[in-house]
């Protein structure tokens, strides 16, 4: 699955050239009652009504693929899993015609999800010509197949807030009533998937809203698929394997947790510069890459070897591409950090190169050659872009710091204090 076809998909999610035939729907209560099942001509909803049906299944093809949209497959092997693929290869022959199909698909989805609250499945049918495409992506005026499918997508159903409103009919404010208003769907799927703008009957094009719970049990239970986890969820689980292999030393964990994505990045962007251009595979890490990373992030080999460890262990169906472990906040959040130790560095450098001069200030004064002294500090003071003359007791308290995305000197002055800069007064 990639997201150039899934774009395909959305594209024919509009008024212009939408062609779904039907949609189907169930009204389930907090209790798992089913309190409405309907069927509807697509083409005969109100304008108002279709625009939001359309809206909610255009949400089902939405998301990063890989952390909302998930491709799951079918197990190879024969076994109950395969009476799933079955029942959605029926279910998608009938058309949404059958209401035994219908209502089978309706109780299995009750039963199994995992969600306390009303809410609402619904289920599209559609049929589209693919049309040939050049080298070139332009469309030529035939099809290549017809591409028959399902989309369900299953939406909490919440009851409006509380509050007042204008009543034309009384010409007061009055309480306002509330309404049970069907949300943006939470998961749903497209089956078959869409693979290579071609049908694939072993797979399924599944959605989650959210990709840290993307209710695993729709994926098993009702699809009959085993579970795949998102990108988030990964990244998640690396990071904590890391951190919690140097024990109570959490802050040691998270230090070589950011040192790790710096490398692993480096890994990325060294590749897409030598074959970005090309049709080369992403790079998928193994078991080497990781030795090699862990021993660049300056881990011991003790460590090293529990964390290859608990990787080989949750990667056990193979480790995934080295993308999907790059953590955008932590990269930002190292940066930030080795940009302080540099301030912390230069400030430290500049402390130093202050107290030479204040030596140097000292030796000077003692001079009984007063033209010496003046021509000794002058040079040693050419050699510099600022230099500053405080009073010792102060050197502690001054620091750099990044104000505006630049770098500054700051140095607290209390209410008492008075300054010059330059030879003028009057600046603070």
């Amino acid at each position: 699955m990639n997201k150039k076809d899934i774009l395909e998909l959305k594209r024919r999610l509009k008024k212009d050239y939408c062609t779904f035939s039907k949609v189907c729907g169930c009204y389930v209560n907090g209790e798992k009652n089913i309190i409405l099942k309907f069927r509807e001509n697509f083409l005969n909803l109100e304008e108002a009504e279709y625009h939001k049906y359309l809206d909610i299944s255009n949400k089902v093809l939405s998301g990063t693929v890989g952390n909302n949209l998930l491709e799951l497959n079918f197990p190879i092997s024969g076994g109950s899993s395969n009476e799933r693929q079955i029942s959605l290869m029926q279910l998608k022959n009938s058309q949404l015609k059958d209401d035994d199909l219908l209502d089978e698909f309706y109780q299995l989805v009750i039963d199994n999800y995992e969600y306390t609250g009303n809410f609402i499945i619904l289920i599209y049918h559609d049929r589209y010509d693919v049309m040939t495409r050049t080298k070139d992506n332009i469309k030529l005026d035939e099809s290549e197949e017809t591409f028959e499918y399902v989309l369900c997508a299953i939406c909490p159903v919440t009851l409006t807030d509380p509050g007042l409103s204008y009543s034309d009919a009384e010409n007061r404010i009055v309480a306002r009533h509330r309404d049970w208003v069907v949300d943006v769907p939470t998961n749903g799927f497209l089956f078959p998937a869409f693979i290579d703008r071609s049908s694939d009957v072993n797979s399924v094009i599944y959605y989650t809203k959210n990709a840290k719970d993307p209710h695993p049990e729709i994926m098993e239970t009702v699809l009959g698929c085993p579970e795949k986890q998102t990108t988030a969820i990964i990244k998640d689980s690396f990071h904590a394997m890391v951190v919690d292999a140097f024990g109570h030393d959490e802050e040691k964990g998270a230090l070589v947790y950011l040192e790790l994505q710096e490398n692993i990045n480096a890994m990325v962007e060294e590749f897409d510069a030598n074959y970005g251009d090309t049709d080369a595979d992403p790079i998928t890490l193994t078991a080497k890459d990781i030795q090699e990373l862990l021993a660049d992030s300056g881990v011991s080999e003790e460590i090293a070897e529990e964390l290859e460890k608990a990787f080989a262990e949750y990667f056990e169906d193979g480790f995934p591409l080295a993308e999907t472990l790059i953590d955008n906040k932590a990269l930002k959040e190292n940066e930030q950090r080795k940009k302080e130790g540099r301030l912390i560095k230069q400030v430290e450098t500049l402390q130093g190169k202050l107290e030479e001069m204040k030596q140097m200030t000292e030796e000077v004064e003692k001079s009984e050659d007063g033209g010496q002294a003046e021509t000794v500090q002058d040079a040693a003071i050419s050699e510099f872009d600022i230099v500053l003359h405080v009073n010792p007791d102060k050197v502690p308290y001054i620091k750099a710091k990044v104000i505006d995305g630049q770098r500054c000197i700051v140095i607290p002055v209390n209410d008492e204090e008075q300054a010059t800069v330059n030879g003028k007064t009057g600046l603070i």
